[in-house]
């Protein structure tokens, strides 16, 4: 049931680094019931310190996978990327509210993102493999196009604002004002409140009703 969560101790499988500072993190799923684009919150067992994260692996997989931006300083994505295979994790979830309704699913999408808040985006087209998407990842340098060969190659649009290179050279904001959308699409946006706030602009000036948009705080 999704209307609970849980909370154990996941034995960590392996950690990969994905460019840009950033690993994925993947345990052991221990029975963790999630719906795609849910969070659990993660930290070392017996630690003070816990941060939330959007799922990366699909509900379909027998693995839990994080995507993890390294901080420095950061007191939990620094302390997890120092564990090692065999290490465990304590996770507690899931939780939220952004997810696909079964009754949206013949709908196009427009996913939004920036940096790391491709996450809950990475979780929908795994577990909704025929879904009609158009995923637009704002991020600063190439190295940040995190798993890109996951994807449809015609469905992503990387968004690259600090260096040439990639689909668009600019933000995210940048590629929407100069394209269009289409009216009928549900909107989802994660990332940064900055971008999310614009983002509704446009949309709102394009007529797009509030119930067509969903989002996905990251900071």
């Amino acid at each position: 049931m999704y209307g609970t969560f849980s909370m154990a101790n996941h034995k960590i499988i392996g950690i990969r680094d994905s460019g840009a500072g950033s690993y994925v993190l993947r345990m052991e799923r221990c029975n963790l019931n999630f719906e795609p684009g849910q969070y659990i919150i993660a930290g070392l067992p017996h630690g003070i310190h816990r941060r939330e994260y959007s799922v990366y692996s699909s509900s379909s997989d027998d693995f839990l996978e994080i995507l993890i931006k390294e901080i420095d300083g950061g007191n939990v994505s620094s302390e997890l990327r120092r564990l090692s295979a065999g290490d465990r994790v304590n996770i507690e979830g899931a939780f939220g509210y952004f997810r696909i309704s079964v009754d949206d699913l013949s709908a196009p999408f427009l996913f939004i993102a920036t940096g790391t808040g491709i996450s809950p985006f990475h979780s929908f087209t795994r577990f909704y493999p025929d879904l009609d998407y158009r995923l637009i990842h704002g991020i600063r340098y190439i190295e940040e196009r995190y798993d890109y060969a996951d994807y449809d190659e015609d469905k992503i649009v990387s968004c690259v604002s600090r260096e040439e290179g990639g689909s668009y050279h600019g933000r995210v904001t940048g590629w929407l004002e100069e394209n269009s959308i289409p009216g009928d699409c549900m909107v989802y946006l994660c990332g940064n409140s900055g971008m999310v706030e614009e983002v509704y602009r446009i949309l709102a000036s394009r007529g797009f009703s509030a119930d067509r948009i969903h989002a996905e705080l990251y900071f």
